[in-house]
């Protein structure tokens, strides 16, 4: 096993040992003999059904009975480690599995669960909300608003939905915009009919989006073309508008069907993707055959153009005509199938990036937005008697400045928020005495009722903007008493570090935290720890699918640490760092998953309105939260089942979620002998089954496991 784990110094170690050091004087090593993994598969009838008792609480309180079920998958396995106990400071040398390149990426961050995700959480807005700021952004081009006005704001992108005020069609397309440019780059407003024939936006205006199929009346053709005469750029979705010999023919038979289309790139490559059609196509005459371009055509006989870019002669203005919906998300679009649902949502990020494409080729920066300023951490709990318990541990535990030293963030406890106060990635501010707390993402009192556990998840270090949840909590949870279970919440994160020089950002809508717990070494868990990562992955899909009528949401577990929908998408994932002191396991759970962003894979919010459309339900949305909370509940609850039943107290249930019943693969290579995935081993790993011979354990170490070639490959001593 040695040779599968490796330190965060970069060193092998020779031999995995438990060491204690006492004050100055170490105690002799003890070698640690590895434990022989049993090859049986444990038998899933034997597992006994676990059964919930939690329903989702909300501020109007609801609870029911539910069952329990379970889902999971993941990529990363946890890991064990030295520690090291000297008098005033310790240093831990995390172990992680060498080839394990999720872990690496992941290492100071809980979870990337999308990876282009949308800055703003425009469903998650009320419709007071919504008119509010279309109130705020209303006017401005009415009143000549300039391209940079008195805030300094960047040039303004406008979009037209033809005579009818479109305010939820408006919200639609703004939303997808803000995804591509970034809500700090542009100004994004409605150019509504009776402002068309007004000059000024004509002037103060770097893209008009068209986005309208009714018929262009010849005045407001005459100002758009006018808009390109002075370089303007327009962006054509589905609309009638067209000039310069370009036109459109009606084909009945595409109309809201969901066609693969290859769209040409700016590199000459080409990429295909499934996108909802308008109806149309466009057909050039051929006199100006020569200077309109192609871009994206059907996969089909016909050759059929779809979108198409038209310049206007030498002013510098142009137009990108699509008669595909580029612009649309899934939930937004009247799609008629499953099958056309899946289609749509397996090319989201090839929509996104030809749709960037496009608007970068119209003169638009689709840079990342900057990193969010980092926030002070405020200190809340969900029992009042433990949070005074942790403040009086807290008077003896800190200098006299309310600092808590750490090797990875240290920890300033303040009791109010101060203006100048300051935050960085090394010494964070934490507020004691919150007072009424208010989030517009987070919600103390949804927290508190959908929590229901004896000790995990009391104590909340929440953060709007935080480096990483990973790392808050490294400098408390070795000495803080166990009935004060330690959580750390994030709105957004920013990782401290990526692949190479990546960073990125958490969006708002996921379900960021990391949660401390306690393992006794010499317990059934503690015995194999590798099976955290599998309770907590199950825990997730249970959080949402033990709600009495959820139970049908297709989310689900792919091995080992990854959260699903069906077996297409990964919307979530688990990460698990261990450390050994003396006889006790500490363990930082770091779980993410995409609850409310739509953007640009999918979310669980997706999966219920999809599950709305077609069974004709009015299941409500959830929030972070809330399934927060409902997972901490239900991790405590699986762990107390594991600890006196073993892995067959929850095999059962694990197994009717994963995605890889029945699966097939291949072994060593991807012409190797097939085998077929029967379980997970006693100790967590994949087993596998090979004709003729015996069933074997797969290490996630030293394995590549794609699942959708199905392939694994063993990695040989």
């Amino acid at each position: 096993m040695e040779d599968r784990l490796q330190m965060d110094n970069g060193m092998v170690p020779h031999k995995i040992v438990s060491v204690h050091l006492q004050e100055s004087t170490p105690k002799e090593l003890q070698s640690v003999s590895s434990t022989q993994m049993d090859e049986s598969i444990p038998d899933a009838t034997f597992g006994t059904t676990v059964k919930s008792g939690l329903g989702v609480a909300e501020p109007s309180g609801q609870g029911k009975e539910e069952k329990s079920k379970l889902e999971k998958e993941s990529e990363h396995e946890e890991s064990s480690s030295l520690s090291d106990k000297e008098t005033g400071a310790r240093q831990h040398h995390h172990l992680h599995f060498s080839s394990c390149h999720e872990c690496l990426q992941l290492e100071n961050s809980t979870i990337e669960s999308v990876r282009f995700a949308s800055a703003e959480d425009i469903a998650e807005l009320s419709d007071d909300c919504n008119s509010k700021l279309e109130e705020k952004n209303d006017d401005p081009l009415a009143r000549g608003i300039k391209r940079l006005n008195f805030a300094g704001k960047s040039p303004n992108v406008l979009v037209y939905l033809g005579s009818k005020a479109a305010k939820v069609r408006f919200g639609q397309v703004k939303s997808v915009l803000q995804e591509c440019v970034g809500v700090d780059s542009y100004t994004i407003y409605q150019l509504h009919e009776e402002q068309v024939l007004k000059d000024p936006w004509i002037d103060n205006s770097v893209l008009l989006i068209i986005a309208t199929e009714e018929p262009i009346s010849e005045d407001n053709h005459k100002q758009f073309i006018k808009f390109l005469s002075k370089g303007g750029k327009i962006l054509g979705f589905s609309s009638s508008f067209t000039f310069d010999g370009i036109q459109i023919k009606r084909k009945s038979k595409l109309k809201k069907s969901v066609r693969e289309v290859v769209v040409s790139k700016l590199d000459s490559t080409e990429v295909k993707l499934n996108l909802l059609l308008s109806g149309y196509i466009f057909e050039v005459m051929k006199e100006d055959a020569s200077k309109v371009k192609a871009l994206s055509q059907l996969n089909n006989a016909d050759k059929d153009a779809v979108i198409v870019r038209v310049p206007d002669g030498d002013s510098g203005g142009e137009a990108v005509l699509c008669q595909a919906h580029l612009e649309l998300d899934i939930n937004s679009m009247d799609v008629q199938t499953e099958e056309d649902f899946n289609l749509l949502k397996m090319s989201n990020t090839k929509r996104y990036e030809v749709l960037k494409e496009i608007l970068i080729s119209l003169g638009l920066s689709c840079e990342l937005s900057e990193i969010p300023t980092l926030t002070p951490i405020c200190l809340l709990s969900s029992d009042e008697e433990i949070h005074l318990a942790f403040l009086k541990w807290l008077e003896g535990n800190v200098d006299a400045e309310g600092l808590r030293a750490s090797s990875t963030v240290s920890l300033k406890f303040v009791s109010s928020c101060e203006s100048k106060m300051e935050v960085t990635p090394s010494l964070m501010p934490v507020i004691t005495e919150m007072g009424s707390f208010s989030s517009e993402h987070f919600s103390l009192k949804t927290y508190q009722q959908n929590l229901q556990t004896k000790k995990l998840g009391k104590i909340v270090l929440f953060s709007e903007v935080t480096t990483t949840t990973m790392n808050l909590l490294d400098g408390l949870m070795f000495e803080l008493p166990e009935e004060m279970g330690l959580i750390a919440i994030a709105v957004r994160q920013t990782q401290g570090k990526g692949r190479g020089s990546n960073v990125w950002l958490s969006p708002v809508g996921c379900a960021l935290s990391t949660l401390h717990i306690t393992i006794p070494q010499h317990s059934n868990l503690g015995q194999r720890i590798p099976f955290i990562q599998h309770l907590v992955s199950l825990a997730v899909v249970e959080s949402v699918r033990s709600i009495p009528g959820y139970e049908d949401i297709d989310l689900r577990v792919k091995w080992p640490n990854d959260i699903y929908y069906s077996d297409l998408m990964k919307l979530g994932g688990v990460l698990v760092n261990s450390t050994l002191i003396e006889t006790t396991f500490h363990v930082l759970i770091g779980f993410g998953f995409n609850v409310n962003n739509s953007n640009p894979t999918i979310c669980i919010n997706d999966l219920i309105t999809k599950f709305n459309k077609e069974e004709g339900k009015k299941l409500k949305a959830l929030t972070p939260d809330c399934l927060i909370a409902r997972t901490v509940t239900v991790l405590e609850r699986l762990i107390d089942i594991f600890q006196e039943k073993g892995p067959n107290g929850v095999l059962a249930n694990y197994y009717k979620y994963w995605v890889h019943s029945g699966k097939q693969v291949r072994l060593y290579s991807e012409d190797g002998p097939a085998a077929w995935i029967v379980g997970i081993d006693d100790y967590g790993f994949l087993q596998v089954h090979e004709e003729g011979k015996d069933v074997e354990s797969v290490h996630p170490d030293g394995n590549s496991f794609d699942m959708l070639r199905n392939l694994i490959v063993p990695k040989h001593p």
